[in-house]
């Protein structure tokens, strides 16, 4: 027999709340049960950022910097920075110098934030992210020393996005497909909680749904050789 020649299995969200309510012991019946599985993914997914980097969610940016201007505002769905650098010049003759992230305490104690020249350190203030009464509170990054007209400087940063949404059933997550079982498993153990007759089967499904996340979370992982080697110390 020969195989199917594909590997594009996938589930859309409809398919993925039918598996889950299985889970429990019950069906999907009414347009409810479809809204509150979807409020239970949602919610699944910020979880999700909470519990670590998720590499399929880490975007390369890049903010061209203003002489003198102090704070950028970041994409709003940005949950945090993992690496940025300072980029001078173009093309072939650009340089990218390392910037050093600061805390809010040592920020505010720099007695002059508007000196200028080549940014060397950068506050990260992450905000909430969510619509404010006065417009969206988008997460910024406050550089100092304010950039000088000596150069041409780029803000350049890899960050940790938000999950995409749940979506309106026929849309498939934004996971890849090694986070599947993990993902219907977490479903299914939130929505134990909340399906009448479920409650007994919560421990269970909780624990499957903790095996699930570790092995996905264990693979979705950098695989570069890491050396360490012993410092030596003169005297």
């Amino acid at each position: 027999m020969t195989t199917t020649g594909t590997s594009a299995f996938n589930l859309d969200l409809n398919s993925m709340v039918e598996e889950a309510f299985e889970r429990c012991g019950a069906e999907v019946r009414t347009g409810y049960d479809m809204r509150t599985a979807r409020r239970s993914l949602n919610l699944l997914t910020i979880e999700w950022a909470n519990r670590g980097i998720n590499l399929w969610t880490v975007e390369q940016g890049s903010i061209p910097l203003v002489q003198g201007q102090i704070a950028y505002d970041l994409p709003v769905d940005t949950i945090d920075l993992l690496d940025h650098v300072i980029r001078t010049g173009t093309g072939t003759n650009q340089s990218d110098i390392n910037i050093n992230r600061i805390s809010v305490d040592t920020y505010s104690t720099i007695p002059n934030k508007n000196a200028q020249g080549r940014p060397i350190q950068v506050w990260i203030n992450r905000q909430s992210g969510a619509t404010e009464p006065s417009g969206v509170a988008n997460p910024q990054i406050n550089v100092w020393p304010a950039p000088d007209s000596a150069n041409t400087y780029t803000f350049v940063y890899w960050r940790l996005r938000r999950i995409q949404d749940a979506g309106d059933g026929a849309n498939t997550p934004d996971i890849p497909f090694r986070f599947l079982p993990c993902m219907v498993a977490g479903l299914a153990y939130h929505l134990s909680r909340k399906v009448p007759g479920a409650l007994e089967r919560t421990t269970m499904l909780k624990m499957e749904y903790e095996e699930l996340w570790m092995q996905a979370a264990d693979e979705d992982r950098e695989k570069a050789t890491l050396r360490i080697a012993p410092r030596q110390m003169y005297l």
